[in-house]
């Protein structure tokens, strides 16, 4: 844009941001007359020779239709309603909405997610618990509660074998009173575990003199127990049971034999 000084015609060149700093006023380079530089500000320079730059119609400012942005209407402020002096407001028809009552209705419908939650962390517990009930079973603190609780309940909790909490308490061997060429072989187990153990699978090692291994047999419980009930039951905590086992006799050599537990 361009502006002409009306004392020594000079023309200058001006941007936006000169005319909105001074607002119009400026003052010349050339003379040092101040003037307005909005009377004669032109977008292009007119054909050369000239005097004068054209004036600006200034009788009536320019409108301005091409909006670019527009704030959003703010929400007029509710007037306080003040009461006349000597006179009681009628509240009778005033309903009050509770604040937090749409939010209550929006908890109230949570409740199915939060059972199924819990049941689903139940279902979980349980398997967790039925993968590990062997420890938890011979856990010195879980172990008696859990039979505690089965007890009261009238259920009964699975065996959990643990061979080492098994002790031979006494042994011998004798050649078999009634039949002849066999051996029978009795011991006295204990179970030293603070729990129920399965009746073991026994093995039995003979030797001759010479250390010499000759046979070896494992028998199961229910080839050494005649009761299914007692096998089922297990060797409680602390309790005893005798064996008696009737082998053959390989060649009459054996003298000496062995017990393992499995």
């Amino acid at each position: 844009m361009y502006a002409q000084c009306p004392d020594c015609l000079t023309v200058f060149s001006l941007n936006t941001e000169t005319l909105a700093q001074a607002r119009g006023e400026v003052v010349c380079g050339h003379c040092d007359a101040p003037f307005d530089a909005l009377a004669s500000l032109s977008d292009q320079l007119p054909p050369e020779p000239f005097h004068h730059l054209p004036a600006r119609n200034e009788s009536a400012p320019p409108r301005l239709d091409l909006a670019v942005y527009r704030p959003p209407v703010e929400m007029p402020a509710v007037a306080e309603h003040t009461p006349p002096q000597g006179s009681a407001e009628d509240f009778s028809q005033l309903v009050v909405a509770p604040r937090f009552a749409r939010q209550k209705e929006k908890r109230g419908r949570r409740w199915p997610w939060i059972t199924a939650c819990a049941l689903l962390l139940l279902a979980l517990g349980a398997q967790v618990a039925w993968a590990k009930r062997d420890f938890l079973i011979s856990d010195a603190t879980m172990g008696p509660v859990l039979r505690d609780a089965c007890s009261t309940l009238g259920c009964r909790l699975p065996l959990v074998q643990d061979t080492s909490k098994l002790s031979l308490l006494a042994r011998d061997v004798q050649a078999h009173p009634s039949v002849q060429g066999a051996l029978m072989i009795t011991a006295s187990l204990r179970n030293d575990a603070d729990f129920a153990q399965p009746y073991p699978v026994v093995s039995v090692t003979l030797s001759d003199a010479n250390g010499k291994r000759l046979a070896m047999r494992r028998l199961r419980p229910g080839e050494y127990l005649g009761d299914a009930n007692v096998m089922q039951r297990g060797l409680a905590p602390g309790a005893t049971a005798a064996l008696m086992l009737e082998v053959e006799d390989p060649d009459g050599k054996a003298v000496a034999f062995e017990f393992g537990f499995e």
